[in-house]
């Protein structure tokens, strides 16, 4: 009788052994995934970190280099005539490029989701503002006269892409999220008419449940483009 209680007891404690043994190991290879996993995350953070320095010191010497460069000019046109028309246009080059930041006044259009009406419906995806909103929306600024336009912060110009991703909306590949804050400098009151024309564009999103806002300003301060234009296959004609 004895030797059977040995017995069972033996094997209590061999189970209960095994038992710690296999959660041990278990925790231990837990420990070392979440320390790869760690690793590899604190390589990636640093190389981001790299990069951004890189390119902030890179800006930062583009920066003063076109400060040079435009005291440069300055001296060279003083006693030109020729030069001064030359920097008259490359001036206004740069302006259309989107190279320089522009102050003027024009109007100011806020679009923002309603969350709220889209909860109460079940139906969100209709009250969010889309990029294909935000794509009307500016070709209905051109329109109407608009000669510079930013969102967000972000010049739009020639070569801008304004797509989905997500729940956010990227552009010049900069993710942007919602309220978007549309800035347009030309004559305030042609904007603000082309955007409230009856079946027009404010008229469309309001009734579908978007947050918009128009406004006319009279000091609107649209930034530089800080992208890079890359253009690899066009051609001057000879």
């Amino acid at each position: 009788m004895k030797n059977k209680q040995v017995i069972i007891l033996l094997g209590l404690v061999c189970a209960l052994l095994a038992f710690a043994i296999c959660v041990q190991l278990k925790t231990i290879r837990e420990a070392y995934n979440i320390a790869g996993q760690t690793e590899t995350e604190n390589k990636l953070r640093d190389q981001v970190l790299r990069w951004k320095e890189q390119y902030d010191t890179i800006y930062a010497n583009l920066e003063k280099a076109e400060i040079e460069l435009e005291e440069l000019r300055g001296k060279i046109t003083q006693n030109d005539s020729k030069s001064a028309q030359l920097e008259a246009e490359l001036k206004l080059a740069n302006q259309l490029l989107g190279l320089t930041e522009l102050k003027g006044k024009g109007v100011i259009v806020t679009l923002d989701d309603n969350k709220t009406v889209g909860l109460e419906t079940n139906n969100i995806t209709g009250y969010l503002v889309h990029d294909g909103d935000i794509i009307e929306m500016i070709n209905e600024l051109k329109n109407a006269g608009a000669e510079a336009i930013s969102i967000n912060g972000q010049r739009i110009v020639s070569n801008t892409a304004i797509t989905c991703d997500g729940n956010v909306i990227r552009i010049n590949n900069q993710k942007i999220g919602a309220p978007y804050v549309i800035q347009a400098i030309g004559y305030p009151e042609y904007l603000e008419s082309g955007l409230n024309l009856p079946g027009g564009l404010i008229q469309y999103l309001n009734r579908d449940g978007v947050i918009t806002k128009v406004e006319k300003s009279n000091n609107i301060t649209i930034p530089k483009y800080t992208g890079v234009y890359n253009y690899e296959y066009m051609k001057n004609v000879e």
